[in-house]
């Protein structure tokens, strides 16, 4: 097992850029994002050590962790207003930090009385379902800005990771990025590190929040959809799959209800497929993806850790991590059968990919070592006839290559690596 430097080293320059260009913009700044990703560090650390940095003093930065037993009685919207308005004894700025707002009763009230005094600005985190974007629009009544945070992403495990490119990919894939997985020195401790927090932490949160009788039908969908990462699925699906595995009945609106308890905690997004040619939305199935590896993994035992199907997951959480919109593309085409008669049939581009103006098809393909495969993979790529560029990111080191239909081939590495790799 390969030493890994302490998390303390790792920079979150994205998110931190992201809080530094909002400063002072009089709106709440809503850092959401599921638990033990970083958000606490960001906020309390990296953010604090920048406005001292800057000149900020310490007393005029008031940081609050509300998850913390000893500020159990700030979690009283009174008593918290009430200690923060005896702490601004001047009229420059204050910057007012407060961790896991979600346990302060009746915080939005609380978040927009104090957007009314002139000279606060306000930085909060959050991980349940309150925190959703369209939540943060309603509850903050357009005064509040969402930073959505994710676990680390590859290149910045890479930054305090002691050995080669190679086996910190095959590390990442299986352990995943939640910045605490750095400190654990072995594969045991790890897997009992991922283990522990899904169950206590994950799990648990979703169970008492939504007051979930019978968890045991929540952790069998759980297991159905960390199986099947990269497959089609839809509610209708998940609930006859459960049935032929457990041979017990599950309703439609009982397991769309405990997707969406997935999703809103941030541990799985979904993805929707997208008709290509005819430029529409395709309601059902769709694609399922977990946020964090490690804990899709942990969740079944490490053993399912098909590296074709990882390495899609690791792609669509980098390509949202860098801002884009993800769907799964869908390009229909007609075909003769073994008969010769034509029939209707689809193929599918993993990702498409948009950013304002900007448009890529992406395949993922963790190996391309055969003129068959090379032909499978390229096979959508083919029928999309716009002028957006094509990719194919393989699974291994590759040099950049783009052939005569124009399609780029690189390598996940480069991918991964290089914020500028898209457009080799």
């Amino acid at each position: 097992m390969t030493v890994i430097s302490n998390e303390a080293m790792i920079e979150r320059k994205k998110y931190l850029d992201e809080l530094i260009s909002l400063q002072q913009n009089g709106m709440i700044k809503v850092i959401t994002g599921m638990r033990r990703c970083g958000k606490s560090y960001l906020l309390f650390t990296l953010f604090a050590d920048y406005l001292e940095k800057r000149g900020i003093a310490p007393d005029h930065i008031i940081k609050i962790d509300l998850e913390n037993f000893k500020n159990r009685e700030l979690r009283n919207p009174d008593n918290l207003y009430a200690h923060i308005e005896a702490r601004i004894t001047d009229t420059d700025t204050y910057y007012i930090l407060l961790d896991e707002v979600q346990l302060l009763e009746y915080f939005e009230e609380v978040l927009n009385g104090l957007l009314h005094i002139p000279n606060v600005d306000v930085y909060v985190t959050g991980s349940n379902a309150k925190f959703l974007s369209k939540d943060i629009i309603t509850e903050f009544r357009g005064r509040g800005f969402e930073i959505k945070m994710h676990p680390l992403r590859f290149a910045e495990y890479m930054s305090v990771y002691q050995g080669s490119v190679q086996a910190g990919l095959n590390e990442y894939l299986l352990y995943g990025g939640l910045p605490q997985i750095i400190s654990y020195p072995t594969e045991e401790l790890k897997i009992r590190f991922l283990q522990n927090l899904f169950t206590e932490t994950y799990l648990r949160d979703i169970i008492d929040r939504y007051k979930i009788q019978k968890d045991d039908d929540l952790e069998e969908i759980i297991n159905i959809l960390a199986s099947g990462v990269g497959s089609l699925t839809n509610p209708n699906k998940l609930a006859n799959t459960f049935k032929s595995n457990k041979k017990s009945e599950i309703s439609y609106d009982t397991v769309k209800g405990y997707v969406d308890y997935l999703c809103d905690s941030f541990l799985i997004e979904k993805a929707t497929r997208y008709d290509i040619k005819g430029k529409t939305y395709i309601n059902t199935p769709f694609k399922y993806y977990f946020m964090d590896l490690g804990l899709r993994n942990a969740r079944i035992n490490f053993r399912q850790t098909d590296r074709g199907h990882l390495m899609e997951n690791l792609i669509y959480n980098e390509l949202r991590i860098r801002g884009y919109n993800v769907d799964v593309g869908v390009m229909p085409v007609v075909v003769r059968n073994e008969n010769g008669q034509q029939q209707r049939s689809q193929l599918e581009v993993d990702f498409v990919c948009n950013a304002g103006s900007r448009r890529y098809y992406i395949q993922s393909a963790y190996r391309m070592d055969t003129e068959e495969k090379m032909a499978q993979e390229k096979a959508s790529l083919l029928k999309v006839d716009d002028s957006f560029k094509k990719i194919i990111i393989l699974g291994e080191e590759s040099p950049v290559i783009r052939d005569e239909n124009g399609i780029t081939s690189i390598s996940i590495y480069d991918f991964l690596l290089k914020e500028n790799a898209l457009e080799l």
